[in-house]
Parts: structure tokens; C-alpha cells; sequence
């Protein structure tokens, strides 16, 4: 493709370490970058994750470049940008209290029964993230070699979310992160969040590029290659920076 007019990130095992801070380097290619493009992250994270892994990292990156920085946390369901002295809600799809109250209780029965219910976690299993409820089958704060380890294939996920799926057929539910399940209303997803960065942007789809370590069939990162946006697998942060070492000189 020619030189992309927007540049679009995963968070968790692409920008950084699962829940953890981008590391200098990652900081440093962000901002070369948002000096060149547009720059879009996407992930099942919350906001505050969004501001403590991300934005916290960028200090002293210059105004009219953050302008340049597009969030979209819990899969795309939310949309900040930077007006000039903090990142504000462009747009926001949370839940109802009936549609959360359905979703976490299904999502803890429905593990209990699995036998998937960890009885001593790295924090919450369950959380409301406003526009999406996230089930991490081991705690939010998790060491990232446990969270690999616990489900390899996608298999405890993929019963998980089946058996959940059936009970809220209104909701849409699919794998997260390594543990996880994310929960949003119907059609919400990474492509739905990419599809209205390109129409509130005016950038087409075709001149983005995407990073992700989930675009296999099934994965969450999957639904932007689905919709056409150009994008490139990746296995972890260090593999993300090597390769924009590489797309900077080009743009």
C-alpha cells in the first residue's frame, strides 16, 4: 500500500505488556509517528487504562500533535479526543442497568458452571466499563505469564462466550484479551469503532494501517481485517516497535 494516513493500534501484547505502561521506546515511535499521521488506538481496555498506559506515557508531547491521537477504549464503543487541554467524549454507546445486570450475571453463572470461576483472582473478574462488561477469568491484575498460560488455545474462552451469547441475544459477545470476554450492544465491535473513525475523520479505510496480536479468525483484532483495513499480525510490543522502526522512514 501507499503511506498510510492514519496508523492504528491494539493496546494489551501490541502498543504494551498486558495492562502495563508503554514502555520509552513505544512512547518515542508514537511520537514520530504523530508528527507524520494520524495515530488510532483501539482495545477492550477501559479509559483509565487508555490514560495511564498511553497518555500518561506522552508527556511533553507537543498540542497540535495530540490532536492527532485518536482513542477509542472498550472496543471502539467510546471515542475521545484532545481539545486542547485533556481528552473528552466524542462519543460514548453504554449500556443499559438492564443490559449489564443480564450480562454479569450470565457471565458469572455461566463460569461457574464451566468450572471457570476463579475462586482466589488478581482482582475483579467482572467489570463495568460503561459501554462494556468485561469478564477476566483470572483478576484485572493478573501477571501476564499466568493470563498466557490459562487458556492457550481459546478454548475456555470460546465455551464461555457461546454458552453467554445464548442467554443475552441481544448483546454481542465476543473473546478479549488472553482471559477475556467482552460484552457490548449488538454490532459493536473493533470494525464498528474503525468504521466511525473513518466517517467522524474522512480517512477511508483503505489508507489506514492496523497492528494487532488477535487478527486470527475469532480474535478480536479480526473485525478490522474484515472490513479492509490493511493490517499486520503481531506477537507483542517489541515486535510492534521493530516494525514501525521500519514504516517511519517511509512516511
Amino acid at each position: 500500500m501507499t503511506a498510510p494516513s492514519l496508523v492504528a493500534f491494539d493496546l494489551d501484547d501490541t502498543l504494551a505488556p498486558s495492562k502495563g505502561a508503554i514502555s520509552p521506546r513505544m512512547a518515542e515511535l508514537l511520537r514520530a509517528l504523530l508528527r507524520t499521521v494520524d495515530v488510532a488506538i483501539i482495545s477492550g481496555g477501559n479509559e483509565q487504562q487508555f490514560r495511564s498506559q498511553v497518555v500518561a506515557q506522552l508527556g511533553g508531547t507537543d498540542a497540535v500533535d495530540l490532536g492527532r491521537l485518536h482513542l477509542l477504549p472498550t472496543c471502539g464503543t467510546r471515542y475521545l479526543r484532545y481539545d486542547g487541554s485533556d481528552f473528552t467524549t466524542v462519543y460514548a454507546h453504554d449500556l443499559s442497568d438492564d443490559e449489564k445486570s443480564a450480562a454479569l450475571t450470565a457471565l458469572r453463572e455461566e463460569a461457574e458452571r464451566l468450572g471457570l470461576w476463579e475462586a482466589e483472582p488478581w482482582g475483579d473478574i467482572l467489570e463495568d466499563r460503561g459501554s462494556q462488561i468485561t469478564f477476566s477469568a483470572l483478576g484485572q491484575r493478573a501477571p501476564g505469564e499466568a493470563k498466557h498460560a490459562w487458556d492457550p488455545d481459546g478454548a475456555k474462552r470460546a465455551a464461555l462466550r457461546d454458552a453467554v451469547a445464548a442467554r443475552v441475544p441481544g448483546l454481542e459477545v465476543r473473546s478479549g484479551g488472553s482471559t477475556s470476554i467482552d460484552i457490548t450492544r449488538a454490532g459493536i465491535d473493533k470494525a464498528f469503532g474503525m468504521t466511525r473513525l473513518a466517517d467522524l475523520t474522512g480517512i477511508p479505510l483503505t489508507s489506514m494501517l492496523f497492528y494487532g496480536d488477535r487478527l486470527d479468525e475469532g480474535g478480536n483484532d479480526y473485525p478490522v481485517l474484515a472490513i479492509g483495513v490493511p493490517s499486520v499480525a503481531v506477537e507483542g510490543w517489541e515486535d510492534t516497535a521493530d516494525r514501525l522502526d521500519a514504516l517511519l522512514p517511509t512516511l
